[in-house]
């Protein structure tokens, strides 16, 4: 049997998951290494079942190649033989030059390279983990599938800002975010519920990353983010919507340097700066100290700005969705944003939405309310798959 492998490599980890490359996809085991530079550790699932949840030595996992390697021989002693066919990786900046996922080549990552200070949290992160995919799989197809790709269907007014032209056609625009887990929930939601697919759609992407997309048949036409990973929704440790006049401030007139900003605005805001505890919302749940309250409080309430908005431009809502870790999991969350929203045609059923159920929504409610558990590593290797079969054919 081949495989097809996906990748994201992110600073201090590496999410995989394994898929037979037959007619249909089907993952064997998924799990990730995370820790990297600090508390090693691994873990992994198969079928829900855990396979792995241990600690690291330094050895094993002290970059992205020795972490890789560290799966790949987890991979061989849990499954045996692997042929790997080819490797799918989440690149989250795809810039003007790319709107669908493609095959990787010197060339081409020379261009995604020069796309790092757009998403420095990422890309070169992304970028290192096909490195080290290249070395270890010299033979595979290596594929990037890009979180700026969903984005492109945008009208003008979605994808600009209002600065000189020549600026947006230098590639200053509005790219969005988080696509590939926005094209799994579309597919989804066409699969379970057809007709509200293919109408006006709202959907959060709630963790640690944050955003909201506008999607009309099927189509993105509106995202919270922008130009960058930071703006929109304010998330674990990123400030979100931010006037720009913050930025001069601190540059002018409290000598910050330019990558003391950066460290303030991507590392240490949001949720964390916020609370001044954490980043993760089931900590600040428990906590209920006033600062913890308080950046629950302003999460929320930017996530209803945001949805007012999005309406906005779909004219109406017939269907709202929630993924992400936090989006499919904290209740609270989820009646908080829905609640004095009838007038847009959302009533939430208390009873379904504290247990998580597909569809939170009353039977009454004019706009359906899902909870969809979004599944990236999928979509990437459905791209990969197709690119795969291309190159055969």
């Amino acid at each position: 049997m081949q495989h097809i492998l996906t990748l994201n490599a992110g600073s201090s980890s590496i999410k995989f998951a394994l898929f037979d490359a037959g007619p249909k996809l089907v993952a064997r085991v998924r799990g990730q290494v995370e820790g990297l530079g600090a508390t090693l550790h691994l873990a992994a699932e198969q079928d829900g079942r855990r396979l792995a949840d241990r600690s690291l030595t330094a050895d094993a996992a002290h970059d992205h190649a020795s972490a890789l390697q560290t799966i790949l021989d987890f991979l061989a002693k849990t499954i045996g033989r692997i042929a790997i066919e080819a490797v799918g990786h989440r690149v989250v900046h795809g810039g003007t030059d790319f709107s669908e996922s493609i095959v990787l080549d010197d060339g081409r990552l020379r261009i995604l390279a020069g796309l790092n200070p757009l998403a420095p949290l990422h890309q070169p992160h992304n970028l290192s983990g096909v490195a080290a995919a290249r070395r270890a799989f010299p033979e595979a197809l290596q594929v990037a599938c890009f979180d700026t790709a969903f984005h492109r269907s945008h009208p003008f007014v979605n994808d600009t800002y209002a600065l000189p032209r020549a600026l947006y056609e230098q590639g200053i625009r509005r790219y969005g975010f988080h696509g590939l887990s926005y094209e799994y929930v579309i597919d989804r939601l066409k699969a379970i519920a057809p007709l509200h697919e293919a109408g006006r759609v709202v959907v959060m992407h709630l963790g640690n990353g944050a955003s909201m997309c506008a999607i009309r048949d099927g189509q993105s036409v509106g995202s919270s983010m922008g130009f960058t990973a930071l703006d929109g929704l304010p998330m674990g440790t990123r400030c979100g919507q931010l006037d720009p006049g913050v930025v001069l401030y601190l540059i002018k007139q409290k000598g910050m340097s330019a990558d003391e900003v950066e460290d303030l605005l991507y590392r240490r805001s949001g949720l964390k700066g916020l609370s001044s505890l954490s980043q993760d919302m089931r900590e600040l749940e428990a906590a209920g100290t006033p600062e913890a309250m308080q950046a629950i409080d302003y999460f929320v309430d930017r996530i209803r700005r945001e949805l007012g908005a999005m309406a906005a431009i779909l004219s109406g809502l017939d269907a709202l969705v929630f993924c992400g870790g936090i989006g499919e999991h904290a209740w609270r969350i989820r009646e908080r944003v829905c609640l004095g929203f009838e007038w847009l045609g959302i009533e939430l059923d208390d009873i379904r939405n504290q247990a998580g159920d597909s569809v939170v929504s009353s039977d009454r409610s004019r706009a359906r309310v899902f909870v969809i558990q979004t599944d990236e590593e999928m979509m990437i290797a459905r791209h990969t798959a197709r690119l795969l079969a291309a190159g055969r054919a």
